[in-house]
């Protein structure tokens, strides 16, 4: 399964990942916009996590790699996928720093919101973000997602208290969305 766009496509995560992951998961700086627990992975744990969300019948995960160069660049995914209420929770993370603010997680994420919205016909995408992440914060807003709801003080990172922000975004209004874009 692969989709893709001008610049970059998604295809199916799987277990040979693990070590890329092992590498991305392990850079503090990536992390520390997605990750509440900043605790190393062993390569051993990173690659057991690619293992189990490869095989993982309630998400969809996707190595995101750019079309110049084949070279994997960061991975989204749907988890939690909710087929009877048509819902799921989305993720994303650019783990190669050199294409941050270049407009490739905005083509990753319109890629999943696709797949998520015309493909599999989810309801709602719903995701968290941390409050100090206005890059991605703006990304979200720019793409229809709203803020739902905030966890107060939730996560604790270099001295002080942030909030967790939640987000989702709509079929009808994501649909409509591309409608006008066209």
């Amino acid at each position: 399964m692969m989709f893709k766009g001008e610049r970059i496509y998604l295809r199916k995560v799987t277990e040979e990942d693990g070590a890329l992951y092992s590498k991305w998961v392990n850079d503090l700086e990536v992390m520390t916009l997605t990750r509440p627990h900043l605790e190393p992975y062993s390569e051993h744990e990173a690659k057991n996590f690619i293992r189990h969300i490869a095989n993982d019948s309630s998400a969809k995960s996707f190595i995101i790699e750019c079309h110049q160069t084949n070279n994997p660049i960061g991975i989204t995914s749907l988890i939690h996928l909710d087929f009877p209420n048509r819902n799921a929770e989305c993720i994303i993370d650019i783990g190669e720093k050199h294409y941050w603010s270049q407009g490739y997680g905005e083509e990753a994420m319109c890629l999943l919101l696709d797949y998520a919205f015309l493909e599999i016909n989810l309801h709602k995408v719903y995701l968290k973000v941390f409050s100090y992440n206005e890059r991605a914060i703006r990304l979200y807003n720019k793409l229809g997602f709203k803020v739902e709801g905030e966890l107060q003080e939730h996560l604790f990172r270099e001295g002080a208290w942030h909030n967790i922000t939640m987000m989702a975004v709509f079929q009808d209004e994501y649909n409509g969305r591309i409608r006008e874009m066209k």
